[in-house]
């Protein structure tokens, strides 16, 4: 069960659901009830004086079908950015331990690097021992104390550590296609917002051009929603992926300084 349905996989649907659930009862309880009494309002006071200029509001801005998909999606991609964000901070944090537990200054042979695996071993259990150092410095003591070569625990860091990155920007795979649906929807929205001003003209020719500035309103509003859901949504996945970087690069670094280098045969 756990191999058909992992962690990750069932916090993501999770938090499609949750965000559905309150997007949509923040339209049905709130930003729907509002455009509707704003838009009343609004014709109201043109019907009274023909000079009055409509005034825009985020509830109008906001009430349409397209806008909603995108803000369930726009909620969606940041719960799982701050899930994978939280594992960089919990990863983070065997940084600031003394995985080696040897005195700076020390060298590391065979016997202190076995004693060093046990250490990480006993030290972290479960998740924790999956993280990208823990899993680095362990491959490295494995192929060190089997080759008793510093090259070749050197060249496995490396190659942990390039495998890593490449997981992590797969990963990421479903908020860029989030980034692009986005955008997409929005732009669903103007044609059909076009389309059905299209409709009106004739309307439109009679005198009554309210129809076909509504539906023109569907148009621009959905693309303006989408595009500035895009936006933001590009720079918090930007920063992740600075961030999955960094984590990384300093793993190797870690590794490096803190073991490879004190490796002796």
């Amino acid at each position: 069960m756990r191999r058909l349905f992992p962690t990750e996989f069932i916090y993501q649907v999770s938090a499609l659901l949750v965000s559905f659930i309150l997007v949509h009862a923040a339209y049905v309880a709130m930003i729907r009830p509002n455009a509707e009494q704003f838009l009343a309002s609004e014709k109201a006071k043109v019907a009274l004086d023909a000079q009055y200029e409509m005034q825009q509001s985020v509830y109008v801005i906001l009430r349409d079908y397209e806008q909603e998909a995108c803000l369930v999606l726009m909620f969606w991609a940041f719960a799982i950015l701050g899930y994978k964000a939280i594992a960089i901070m919990r990863q983070r944090r065997q940084l600031e331990m003394d995985l080696v537990g040897l005195p700076e200054g020390t060298t590391v042979s065979s016997e202190s690097a076995q004693q060093t695996s046990q250490l990480i071993r006993k030290r972290f259990s479960g998740p924790e021992q999956g993280f990208l150092l823990a899993r680095a410095m362990l491959a490295a003591i494995d192929r060190f104390v089997a080759t008793r070569s510093v090259q070749d625990a050197s060249t496995v860091v490396h190659n942990v550590c390039d495998a890593e990155a490449e997981r992590q920007d797969s990963q990421l795979s479903i908020i860029r296609y989030v980034a692009w649906a986005i955008p997409s929807i929005g732009f669903i929205g103007t044609v059909r917002g076009i389309g059905d001003a299209l409709t009106k003209v004739q309307r439109a020719v009679s005198g009554d051009i309210s129809g076909v500035t509504d539906s023109l309103g569907v148009a621009f509003n959905s693309t303006l929603v989408a595009l500035l859901a895009s936006i933001v949504l590009m720079f918090l996945i930007h920063q992740l992926q600075s961030s999955q970087e960094q984590l990384v690069l300093d793993t190797r670094k870690y590794c490096d300084d803190w073991f490879v280098r004190r490796l002796k045969v």
